[in-house]
């Protein structure tokens, strides 16, 4: 007796382009790819696009770019991306194939709701929707769960006269499956009552495209939100009628405020494109929404390289219970990212951003040792101009920024005159400044030296500054500082 041949792997992500790819969807995605990679299986991108009405290529083009830009590349398509598709995205984020779409499938659906109509598993409604409103009502006036009563199940045949839809007659039976993170799960169908599968022929609603979809491309998990758990049962019904093979079911827990309600509308209209755009990086974003509802063996770690989540990867180590969304948790992330780039990887991400002025680049050299010491406070890419910008223009600050606590101003002025008499030896600068530091107090010398060479409330410290400007800009800015104490 031989052993079966394992199955093979393959999930799916299928976001409709009716809006732009939100960190949500992102999340979802990222579980789907980590478990193909993981397993050693197929990540599939399809677009679900038969909502006419609301779909938009410019969202479609979104889900591309920031899935690619998150580098969640998928394994296979109908066709080779074009750049059209893309506009002026870098290629290089890009994978090998455009998505599957649902509109270019249209004669896939239509072969599979013509058999459900020929062997009378499905038929044409032609209830109004005020004759559906009424029902409701009157089933909920008498206490009962709305739904449709079944008067058009014998319509085999559409009425040009009138329009309609078509709806699936629901056997009345249990639904059991077992999920991956919730265990067994049971359904009555009795209460869900004949759905509404198809608008016509070739127009499919959400529940059947997504069966028919998933068993035309082998689809072997369903991995998704739990807010689809309602659609479950739906769908094998569907597919036992169809005597599709049913896929293997987990669904994620929601993404939560950090007060355990709903996510607030703040977050969930914010797209990943507007946190790429606001300065994070794919990698913070990518270990963030990873720790959202999944939990690696290693409980104190919270830095994961892309490798390490997918080796670490398993659907048992998903949480049932709402994952807990921190932006202050994103933000310390990125920021240890951005702390761990090499300065001339981090000056080419900014150089990409636009976020280096032209004038900046002039000097390489001078730009790199900013950027080494100014890596640990950004914690967003956007965070750098201004954080850096008194490198290169000193700003016009008050003159009381150069005092420090109660001493008096002529203590400050006498010891940032002091600092000036020991700019000759720059070599050992740093040395001589520390003893005058102990002997004097360092906050009387350092927060006003610091004040002098920055005009800012915060910044690096004092050698690190005069090590970055030199001796004649640094000599320059502390006789500036001299100048306005003097003066007020």
């Amino acid at each position: 007796m031989t052993d079966s041949p394992k199955k093979e792997i393959r999930v799916r992500i299928a976001p409709s382009p009716t809006g732009f790819l939100h960190l949500g969807t992102a999340r979802t995605a990222l579980f789907n790819w980590l478990f193909a990679k993981n397993q050693g299986g197929s990540f599939i991108l399809r677009i679900e696009d038969t909502d006419l009405e609301r779909s938009d290529p410019k969202y479609e083009k979104d889900i591309i770019e920031n899935l690619s830009w998150l580098g969640l590349d998928w394994d296979e398509g109908p066709a080779p991306i074009s750049l059209g598709e893309i506009g002026e995205f870098p290629k290089k984020y890009i994978g090998n194939y455009g998505p599957y779409r649902q509109s270019e499938r249209l004669d896939i659906y239509e072969k599979y709701i013509k058999k459900l109509l020929e062997e009378n598993k499905a038929y044409y409604c032609f209830c109004t929707i005020e004759e559906l409103e009424a029902e409701k009502q009157a089933m909920l006036s008498q206490g009962l769960a709305p739904k449709y009563s079944g008067r058009c199940r014998n319509n085999r045949n559409p009425d040009s006269n009138r329009s309609s839809v078509i709806r699936f007659k629901m056997p009345e039976t249990e639904v059991v499956f077992n999920d991956l993170i919730r265990g067994k799960v049971k359904f009555n169908t009795g209460l869900i009552g004949d759905i509404v599968i198809a608008k016509d022929l070739r127009t499919p609603l959400y529940n059947l495209a997504v069966v028919i979809d998933d068993f035309e491309m082998k689809i072997s998990h369903v991995i998704r939100g739990e807010d689809h758990i309602p659609n479950t049962p739906k769908q094998i019904m569907l597919q036992k009628v169809l005597s599709f093979e049913e896929p293997i079911y987990a669904h994620l827990p929601l993404i939560l405020s950090p007060d355990r309600s709903k996510l607030s509308k703040r977050f969930l209209e914010t797209s990943v494109a507007d946190y790429r755009n606001e300065g994070y990086l794919s990698e913070a974003i990518i270990n963030f929404l990873a720790l959202l509802g999944w939990h690696p063996e290693e409980d104190d770690k919270e830095i994961f390289g892309l490798e390490e989540l997918i080796k670490g990867f398993n659907l048992k180590r998903i949480q049932k219970a709402g994952a807990i969304f921190n932006l202050e948790k994103l933000s310390w992330l990125n920021g240890q990212y951005i702390m761990r780039l090499e300065p001339e990887e981090l000056a080419i991400r900014l150089e990409a951003r636009d976020l280096i002025p032209q004038k900046w680049l002039k000097d390489r050299e001078f730009l790199i040792k900013i950027i080494r010491i100014e890596r640990e406070r950004t914690k967003k890419l956007t965070d750098f101009p201004k954080l850096v910008s008194f490198f290169f223009e000193l700003p016009d600050y008050p003159a009381n920024l150069l005092i420090w606590g109660k001493t008096p101003k002529e203590e400050i002025l006498g010891n940032l005159k002091s600092i000036l008499s020991l700019l000759d030896d720059f070599e050992n600068v740093n040395n001589k400044i520390m003893v005058l530091a102990e002997s004097r107090g360092r906050g009387e010398i350092f927060w006003p030296l610091r004040a002098a060479l920055s005009g800012q409330i915060a910044s690096p410290g004092p050698f690190e500054i005069m090590d970055v400007l030199g001796r004649e800009e640094s000599l320059k800015r502390i006789e500036i500082a001299v100048k306005k104490l003097n003066e007020e």
